[in-house]
């Protein structure tokens, strides 16, 4: 019998280049390793079902490096096997030893996410409360994810880069902390470093938190996210201000939300001389009681200076938070002013002129007086 197996080899063996057989042989272990990838993944999700939303992150977050290091295992249990040259068996087996290091740092930082996710998700966060607590784990959480993540990335690319002895150098070098070298990429990165070492303190001293309502460079907004080198800030009217995290280590600036989320605001008003203050003061109570927005903490009215030509009114109210102070002021300021309008309006800002030391036959009444008696003493006017 002709053994159509053994002649299909021959004829593969003499006419197929090795390294086309050699690249079929690992596309196809890559292949069959995939597809065990799809089908383990399958069997973990049914598996997963049963612990709920722990057990679907668990899932989600091992189904990349769970096949990646299949793929990677079945191409390095083929290659001792595939025709390539020596050289070509030496670089290829040190590129799979570098990205096998790099799965491994993936499957870390994956189970480091994985671990904060589920701490997040147990934090319970209310956007109009005062959850200090909340945003104080929120903003630890962030940055120490962030911080230890960025320690991963370059371990995992120094093992990576030191599985080979040609590039060993380089590996050894992200590692080096003294040296000639060292010292010039150390001034070299001085502003990411600080930018790190900035944000590492802020996590454990809290000057700055998530949803913290701050005013930075005469800018009022909330704090939207802090990365590893930099702080987006949500401006008021949804600009985004891009600021560097040794900023708020090295510069002062107005946090409104350290300690306690509710603030005092205040309303000026700017009033005649004969305004009945006591009034002012019972129309401020009747305002804010009926207000939602005020916190039923502080609401007083304060003569606080008494310009050339008015009164200068302080009208102090308080809220929960930065964001319902300031419509709680809009809010008075316009009740206070169309209630002066319709009640009071003598009390409103006006200039007073008195004209003296003018001598009488100078005076423009007696003046007027005067010709208009010589009109009628002459007669009607004839024309």
């Amino acid at each position: 019998m002709i053994d159509h197996a053994r002649i299909l080899a021959i004829w593969v063996y003499r006419v197929v280049p090795d390294w086309l057989t050699a690249a079929v042989m690992l596309a196809a272990a890559a292949v069959v390793a995939a597809s065990l990838c799809r089908w383990v993944v399958r069997l973990l999700s049914r598996f997963a079902v049963r612990y709920g939303e722990v057990g679907g992150l668990l899932v989600a977050r091992c189904k990349g490096p769970t096949c990646a290091i299949l793929v990677l295992s079945a191409m390095g249990a083929v290659l001792p096997a595939a025709p390539f040259s020596g050289r070509v068996s030496y670089i290829l087996g040190h590129l799979l030893a570098a990205a096998v290091v790099v799965v491994i740092g993936w499957t870390v930082m994956n189970t480091l996410d994985l671990f904060a996710d589920l701490y997040v998700s147990r934090i319970k966060y209310e956007v109009d409360s005062n959850n200090l607590l909340a945003r104080k784990h929120l903003t630890q959480v962030g940055i120490l994810r962030t911080a230890i993540r960025t320690l991963l990335v370059l371990l995992t690319i120094g093992l990576a880069l030191m599985t080979s002895s040609a590039v060993r150098q380089y590996g050894v070098s992200l590692f080096a902390s003294a040296g000639a070298a060292g010292l010039v990429v150390g001034l070299a990165a001085r502003p990411l470093l600080s930018n790190l070492l900035a944000g590492i303190q802020i996590g454990l001293t809290q000057p700055i938190r998530v949803e913290d309502s701050v005013v930075v460079q005469g800018e009022w907004g909330w704090i939207e996210r802090i990365g590893a080198t930099y702080v987006v800030i949500r401006i008021w009217d949804l600009r985004r201000l891009i600021v560097p995290l040794s900023y708020f280590i090295e510069q002062p600036f107005q946090n409104w939300t350290h300690s306690s989320a509710d603030l005092m605001g205040t309303v000026m008003l700017y009033v005649d001389y004969s305004v009945p203050v006591a009034k002012v003061r019972e129309k401020l109570h009747e305002v804010v009681k009926d207000n939602p927005k005020w916190d039923g903490k502080v609401a007083g009215v304060q003569m606080t200076d008494l310009p050339n030509t008015t009164v200068e009114l302080r009208l102090l109210v308080s809220a929960r938070n930065a964001g319902v102070l300031w419509d709680l002021r809009c809010d008075v300021r316009e009740a206070m002013v169309t209630w002066l309008v319709e009640k009071y309006p003598d009390s409103l800002p006006r200039r007073r002129m008195e004209v003296g030391g003018m001598p009488e036959r100078m005076s423009p009444a007696r003046v007027f007086a005067d010709e208009s008696e010589e009109a009628l003493s002459a007669g009607p006017v004839r024309l």
